[in-house]
């Protein structure tokens, strides 16, 4: 139906792109500049959804034609946000944070479409049971795997799954922050099925 509709990831994220790339659809990337202060008593999942909300919808009032994907995530613990640490202090702060303790990392995920009448924004969460974790082995984490550009400083998709005892969730790509098998569904109905 929507073979025409070229597909915008509304990301520049090396993460969301290569996550996207495993589809095996064409898609080119845009940015787009949306504000990201939590709005008054605004929940952490509401946050994320109305951010991936946003971002689809930067895009797609440049691109009414194209089928737009926005992606947002966090990661809370005990109720407090975990951003990217920036750099080696900021995550050696969160992991001592984190240690031994339940991670939700947050998933808003949006498509705008041609197809479709309303837009569609959706909640993914995955949670990570963090291990009691060493000064010694937090050091040597973050020395080998520098996870400076990533939510609570845990990148699942490298040496960060030996922080975690247990994962929880539907979709472990939520992790890397681009939910693929709801964004399967999300992209069937808008008229671009994966497979077909």
């Amino acid at each position: 139906m929507n073979r025409e509709s070229p597909v915008i990831l509304a990301s520049t994220s090396p993460y969301r792109r290569d996550l996207l790339a495993r589809l095996g659809i064409p898609f080119t990337t845009a940015a787009s500049a949306v504000e990201e202060t939590p709005l008054p008593d605004e929940t952490p999942a509401q946050l994320v959804q109305r951010l991936a909300l946003a971002k689809a919808g930067a895009v797609f009032a440049q691109q009414p034609q194209a089928i737009v994907i926005g992606a947002d995530q966090m990661a809370v613990c005990e109720g407090a946000v975990l951003g990217k640490p920036g750099n080696a202090e900021g995550a050696t702060r969160q992991l001592r944070r984190i240690s031994g303790k339940r991670v939700d990392f947050l998933n808003g995920l949006a498509i705008m479409a041609p197809s479709l009448p309303v837009a569609r924004v959706e909640l993914i969460t995955y949670t990570v049971h963090m291990r009691a974790l060493s000064d010694q082995e937090i050091a040597d984490y973050i020395r080998r795997d520098r996870p400076f550009d990533c939510a609570g400083s845990f990148r699942s998709e490298a040496l960060g799954i030996a922080l975690a005892s247990r994962l929880e969730g539907e979709d472990p790509t939520a992790l890397i922050g681009l939910p693929l098998i709801r964004l399967c569904a999300l992209l069937a109905a808008a008229g671009r099925p994966v497979l077909g």
